[in-house]
């Protein structure tokens, strides 16, 4: 895993406390600060100008669906024919379709949402579980053939709370003293929906897919495979299919557009920390031996280029009842 950050690839933001400051993980500086807090209310007003706009579109076309002429009279509920047709699409339902998120879909029944994207690996250690197609491939079991920013909004609109990937603070104004921060955000389960061998789609979440790295000389997997020291079996299975919505972060300077740093690292859903993912575990994990290290499981994994959905189900508790109390 250490080699999916050597040569070209860049290092993990979270470590970059020297870099300049392009590079630095939000909440670094002053300036990273008002960025940050720049980035968090441009998200919530993206996702409230996107539900007005929906709850727009909804309530017009639930008025035009339900308007009729005083006294007018169709043909078809003079015949009694009414109760054969079918209804008209719900307002929310039609505004979804309408929002163009490439690659992207809004499961209102299911209250999750679905990404398109391929296996692209199918052995070896893994640093992330999902990429944005083209970037991370080598060590991710997931290419997403959407952009992260879309995923984000959509998570949004289904009402899942974003927070902030692990970051590093300065304590005071020489910057000669730092804290971390840990990961935050609302929690999501993560799930692989695909056509089995007999052509039924099934779901399995996804730490049916990773176990724990096994290499003798990698260090962290001499300590989590087999046997522990007592002489007993140890679990070696991903021990979790629920991640934090960090919601990565903006970066950009003066009045321009500003990127979505999660869209150029390709770092979707990751299992190492680099400090820029849309997805992430709880706490920090490095790139380096005797780390937290995770590798590939194959057994139910679909073969590399199956197009798979990767299901993001938001932990929502469902809205009380009219009138009912609420609980303390």
């Amino acid at each position: 895993m250490n080699g999916g950050h050597d040569g070209h690839n860049e290092p993990p933001l979270f470590y970059l406390l020297n870099a300049p400051s392009t590079y630095r993980v939000s909440g670094m500086s002053n300036e990273n600060d008002r960025m940050n807090r720049r980035r968090r209310g441009s998200f919530t007003f993206l996702g409230a100008m996107t539900m007005m706009l929906l709850l727009a579109v909804a309530h017009s076309a639930d008025v035009a669906a339900e308007t009729k002429l005083p006294g007018a009279t169709s043909p078809e509920s003079a015949s009694g024919l009414d109760a054969a047709k079918p209804q008209p699409e719900s307002g929310l339902k039609a505004a979804l379709k309408k929002l163009k998120l490439p690659g992207v879909k809004i499961n209102l029944e299911g209250r999750c949402v679905d990404v398109d994207g391929s296996i692209c690996l199918d052995q070896g250690a893994l640093e992330l579980i999902a990429c944005t197609k083209n970037t991370k491939e080598h060590e991710s079991i997931v290419a997403l053939d959407a952009k992260a920013k879309h995923i984000h909004t959509a998570l949004l609109l289904i009402g899942a709370k974003p927070g902030n990937p692990a970051m590093q603070k300065a304590v005071d104004k020489e910057k000669t003293r730092w804290i971390h921060v840990p990961p935050r955000g609302g929690e999501i389960d993560v799930f692989i929906v695909y056509k089995n061998m007999e052509g039924k789609v099934v779901e399995h979440p996804i730490s049916k897919f990773i176990e724990a790295y096994e290499e003798e000389d990698y260090g962290a997997g001499e300590e989590t495979s087999g046997e522990d020291d007592s002489g007993e079996e140890k679990n070696t299975q991903f021990p979790t299919q629920t991640l934090l919505f960090a919601g990565s972060f903006l970066h950009g300077e003066g009045d321009g557009p500003r990127q979505y740093l999660a869209d150029q690292s390709g770092n979707v859903i990751s299992l190492a920390t680099f400090g820029d993912e849309l997805l992430c575990l709880p706490g920090v994990y490095g790139h380096s031996a005797g780390d937290w290290a995770w590798q590939i499981d194959s057994t139910h994994l679909p073969a590399v280029g199956t197009k798979v959905k990767l299901r993001l189900r938001p932990k929502i508790s469902p809205a009380p009842d009219a009138g009912s109390k609420p609980s303390k």
